[in-house]
């Protein structure tokens, strides 16, 4: 049964994407909230029954002692045994099924299918933000607020049903049953309402803006551990430990300081709450005794009465913190909104076509881009890459090797000037069309936490196995595959390779990373120091190989160890985002200039320092 109220909505609905999500946080909400619109009305409604069949059970217990004392016991029974059959009857079937149906849709249907739908969701629209976008955040602080803001989401939605339709429903009862009982009755609950709800008001006017500090805080802490966590090496390397310590115990202060205002307002609301339920108590209960001496009021009423306070009383709290937790968790999905509801700073043009490559012909033309700060970067760039063309950029720090290559990828949108693909803009194509058709093998060779098979076939997932082992030999990485073992005893392709791939040695992780590149087999490579963790001996080997995979490619390939693109076309040489020197290794080195005296003052192959250009 319960199987049924588990897959009432399905939270991986297909649904449009929008670059542009609501700001404002109940649009939020609501557009998330799409999928669920009728289990919402059904579930609203069984709240409000639920908190009916609550009053009239109290009414009907005032109804009962009346009766009770109405007459001898067996009379009662003969002149009402039918009507209290029935109410058995209806308490112990009929009430559980429809507690029992609300229970269900708010636990089964709503709490987890909720949560994962938006959990799902932002996800999806986070991992479409450029890679810009992830450079200006922690990665920790953004799972986080992934992460975090879910299951908040999921609160606020059950707190609304769960308490607030309840309480009100059940507020709206109290007041009829005591206004049927006696009119004067209700003065005394009005009276409370009116008090309650200014303590309520000023709860929650500071309670929303406390729990989003307190959110942000909690954030800033998960992002500045984990941060220390993803640089361990470097932690470990300059025996900092005791800095980021230090560098934690801010963050973590920040957030203490943060909780104890969130505490505060919660400690002065019960103060005040026990105060005016004390009010409540006396008014109410006091006034019916009253009535009931004046010969106004009979027994029955002064025991529903009664029975109805005590049981407002001990639901002002849970409400009150219900509704505590709703603006809390508000605030945490504000918080969160910060990151989930940013729009995608980079996409695609309408109508954008998928990338047609013929030839591999690529063209930078005019090209200028700073980043946004009007220096630095790339200026005025004119460069062509003719079919199959292999191309070695080189250039000291700085120069702009790697910005071009982030252009070429359309990681960015282009400030000035566009990149042609066989006279296609890559700006008006789609950008997983372009990259499918690009192979790249990074000096930062990160690995996906996985295992080396997964690794390698990120490349081409549909690849065979034989490809896959034949992707790692030309990689030079097969035999030390097979003697990979991790804690949990895998081995081979089959064992993890950790956090970005740490648990490889720096070699080991750019030879996985250059046969995930084999495996892809994309007519255009770009190769960005795709040696330098080689020791000579396996750069050796693998630089045959390479040389290999370049057949028949458009090929980038930049290098500070001129030795490995020596044998290039064409060698370019960028400085101060301009293209400096353009022709072969001879040519270059015939004409003297910047190229030459790399060449010259190079130790091992490698670009030597600054004052080499100078």
């Amino acid at each position: 049964m319960l199987r049924f109220f588990e897959n009432l909505v399905d939270p991986y609905t297909p649904y449009k994407d929008s670059d542009h999500p609501p700001q404002r946080l109940w649009p939020f909400l609501w557009e998330y909230s799409r999928p669920f619109k009728r289990v919402f009305a059904v579930t609203a409604v069984l709240s409000i029954l639920v908190a009916g069949i609550e009053i009239w059970l109290i009414a009907y217990m005032g109804r009962l002692v009346n009766v009770l004392g109405s007459g001898a016991p067996a009379q009662v029974w003969q002149d009402h045994r039918v009507e209290l059959i029935a109410v058995a009857v209806f308490i112990l079937c009929l009430r559980p099924l429809v507690q029992g149906a609300d229970a269900a849709l708010l636990n089964n249907t709503i709490l987890p299918n909720f949560t994962t739908l938006i959990r799902w969701r932002s996800h999806s629209h986070v991992l479409r933000q450029s890679v810009g976008w992830f450079e200006n955040d922690f990665a920790g602080r953004i799972a986080n607020r992934i992460m975090q803001t879910a299951p908040a989401a999921g609160e606020v939605v059950f707190q609304v049903f769960d308490a607030i339709s309840f309480s009100i429903a059940y507020l709206i009862g109290a007041l009829v049953l005591l206004t049927d009982a006696d009119p004067r009755l209700a003065v005394p609950l009005l009276i409370w309402f009116v008090l309650y709800a200014a303590l309520v008001r000023w709860t929650m006017k500071r309670t929303g803006p406390a729990a989003k500090a307190s959110s942000d805080a909690r954030s800033q802490v998960t992002g500045r551990v984990v941060d220390s966590y993803s640089n361990i090496h470097s932690v470990k390397m300059f025996a900092h430990d005791d800095r980021e310590l230090d560098y934690a115990k801010e963050s973590i202060e920040k957030a203490r300081v943060a909780f104890f205002g969130e505490m505060r307002i919660f400690t002065i609301m019960d103060i005040a709450l026990t105060a005016i339920n004390g009010w409540l108590i006396v008014g109410v209960v006091g006034w019916a005794v009253a009535l009931w001496m004046q010969g106004a009021a009979s027994v029955g009423v002064v025991a529903a009465a009664t029975a109805l306070t005590l049981r407002l009383n001990a639901m002002t709290g849970w409400i009150m913190w219900a509704l505590s937790s709703l603006f809390r968790n508000l605030g945490v999905v504000a918080e969160g909104m910060e990151t989930i509801a940013q729009p995608v700073d980079l996409v695609d043009r309408p109508q954008a076509k998928p990338l047609v490559l013929r030839e591999g012909e690529i063209r930078f033309q005019s090209l200028s881009h700073h980043y946004g700060k009007g220096h630095g970067g790339l200026d005025d760039i004119n460069l062509t890459l003719r079919p199959g063309e292999k191309l070695g950029l080189v250039g000291r720090s700085g120069a702009g090797k790697s910005t071009l290559v982030k252009l070429l990828l359309r990681f960015y949108d282009i400030e000035k000037g566009a990149v042609l693909i066989d006279g296609q803009d890559i700006a008006d194509v789609s950008q997983e069309s372009l990259r499918r058709q690009i192979g790249m093998v990074s000096q930062d060779s990160s690995l996906l936490h996985r295992s080396v098979r997964e690794n390698i076939l990120y490349g081409r997932p549909e690849a065979s196995e034989e490809a896959l082992f034949d992707a790692a030999r030309r990689a030079e990485a097969h035999e030390f595959i097979l003697d990979l073992q991790d804690p949990k005893g895998r081995r081979g392709y089959d064992a993890q390779v950790g956090e970005r791939g740490v648990k490889l040695s720096g070699g080991q992780r750019q030879r996985v990373a250059l046969a995930r590149v084999i495996l892809k087999d994309a007519p255009i490579l770009v190769l960005d120091e795709a040696t330098s963790a080689l020791d000579s001996e396996v750069e050796a080997a693998i630089q045959e190989t390479l040389y290999g995979v370049m057949q028949g490619k458009t090929v980038i390939a930049i290098a500070h160890r001129l030795s490995t693109i020596a044998q290039m076309d064409r060698i370019v040489v960028l400085d101060g985002g301009r293209v400096a020197e353009d022709g072969t290794h001879e040519e270059l080195l015939a004409h003297g200039g910047l190229y030459a005296r790399f060449w010259a003052r190079q130790s091992g192959g490698f670009i030597g320092t600054e004052e080499a250009a100078e």
